[in-house]
């Protein structure tokens, strides 16, 4: 659809420009397959990890260990 008309604009930037676009396309296509679902999938193999602690702490104290981490 749009292809002759990018064609036409990419004939006219500069070589390292070029580059630039073609390294954004690859940014555009692998953000685009991650929402589609292609490719690895989100693992929640760390849930429960620090059950021990929710006895000890609130999630606001948790979350402000965290911070505190960082």
């Amino acid at each position: 659809m749009y292809e002759k008309e990018i064609e036409s604009k990419m004939r006219k930037l500069p070589d390292e420009v070029r580059r630039e676009v073609l390294d954004y396309i690859e940014f555009l296509l692998s953000k685009y397959r991650h929402k589609k679902g292609v490719g690895k999938k989100f693992k929640f193999d760390w849930e429960g990890g620090i059950a021990e602690l929710k006895e000890k702490f609130t999630s606001i104290e948790l979350q402000h260990k965290a911070l505190e981490w960082r």
